[in-house]
């Protein structure tokens, strides 16, 4: 697979967007992050279209890596749904990142190149 997909925790909804505004504005980066107000698969796949600035990538590929996490990370999805406050002082969200591994691998060995 060309992509990545991991369910991070769980965020206060102020803490994800301030987040995003920093740091999710280069089209060319090799990862995303995505952010649901529930742990349910098709909050991921509605989440995508809020990805600020999307990078050139296969999203049908990425939706395919997506699904398959969902299919073989039972415990994973199942401990971010507990993760939710019972009860919430401010809107929470489940965050979630996305990777082009080969984007990714290339950034990291240019860190190395003298």
């Amino acid at each position: 697979m060309t992509y990545s997909f991991d369910l991070l925790g769980v965020t206060p909804l102020l803490t994800f967007f301030n987040y995003q505004q920093q740091y999710e504005l280069d089209p060319q980066r090799p990862k995303a992050y995505l952010a649901a107000y529930r742990c349910t698969l098709d909050s991921f796949i509605h989440a995508l279209d809020t990805i600020p600035k999307k990078p050139h990538w296969n999203w049908d590929e990425v939706v395919e890596t997506m699904v398959h996490f969902w299919l073989k990370q039972e415990a994973v999805v199942r401990r971010c749904e507990q993760e939710f406050p019972d009860d919430p002082q401010e809107p929470y969200l489940v965050v979630a990142r996305i990777a082009n591994l080969q984007a990714l691998r290339h950034e990291f060995e240019s860190l190395f190149e003298v």
